[in-house]
């Protein structure tokens, strides 16, 4: 069976780098001699999949700061659970808010499959909360006015992660690991500047001064940047 060609990420993921997809295609198509892809900030993991599937030869290394990996693995139980919500919505028009016994009784159900394991609140924003509002716990999700923004049909991440390594590293560390190979090709895509990003300690938002270091940072090694639409290889 032919494998599935992903355009975007298989979840909700805030920073989608889908826009970016078909360019760094073409991109890729144009590099010569590269034997391994780094995706320094690999957020969803979708241009490192675009890089696999694009050069399947090449060795490609995900960085999973945001540990996504995670909630891919928890694609069953939310399908369930929002299978499981999706009636109370029955009788809200598509983007109206929804009652206070409905938002109750959603509520319910969520804490009901957090007594069983954790329940991907990201993921269950993208159907119950408004267009750029996002929940990481029950907490926040509590604290929310829903609106019935359910996604039709279950989500799906079959093959998503196939023939990609995984890393959970910051990017400095990665980065140190593959420097000296020549025929690496380090992909960045750094968070926007004054964007909230406490993996990176020292500051709470990523500042020009950060990008200033990655720029730094890669100097004699073949990258595509994104973010500032750079590439040198």
């Amino acid at each position: 069976m032919k494998e599935k060609k992903y355009t975007g990420s298989p979840l909700p993921f805030r920073g989608s780098k889908r826009y970016y997809a078909k360019r760094f295609r073409e991109v890729l198509q144009q590099v010569g001699d590269v034997d391994t892809i780094v995706d320094l900030f690999g957020g969803s993991g979708l241009l490192a999949r675009v890089a696999k599937d694009t050069l399947p030869h090449c060795r490609v290394i995900y960085n999973d700061f945001d540990y996504y990996v995670d909630r891919l693995a928890k694609i069953c139980e939310t399908n369930a659970l929002l299978h499981e919500i999706a009636p109370l919505l029955t009788n809200i028009q598509r983007d109206k808010k929804v009652s206070p016994e409905v938002k109750r009784k959603a509520l319910s159900l969520m804490l009901k499959h957090q007594q069983r394991g954790d329940v991907d609140y990201i993921t269950l924003s993208a159907s119950l909360l408004f267009s750029g509002n996002w929940a990481q716990s029950y907490e926040q999700m509590a604290k929310q006015t829903m609106y019935n923004r359910m996604v039709h049909g279950d989500y799906d991440a079959t093959n998503y992660l196939n023939g990609l390594e995984v890393a959970h590293e910051d990017y400095r560390t990665l980065f140190d690991a593959h420097k000296d190979n020549k025929r690496a090709l380090f992909v960045l895509d750094p968070p926007y500047l004054q964007t909230e990003i406490t993996a990176y300690k020292e500051d709470s938002y990523w500042q020009l001064k950060d990008y200033l270091d990655v720029l730094t940072l890669i100097q004699q090694t073949k990258y595509v940047c994104l973010r500032l639409a750079k590439v040198r290889y």
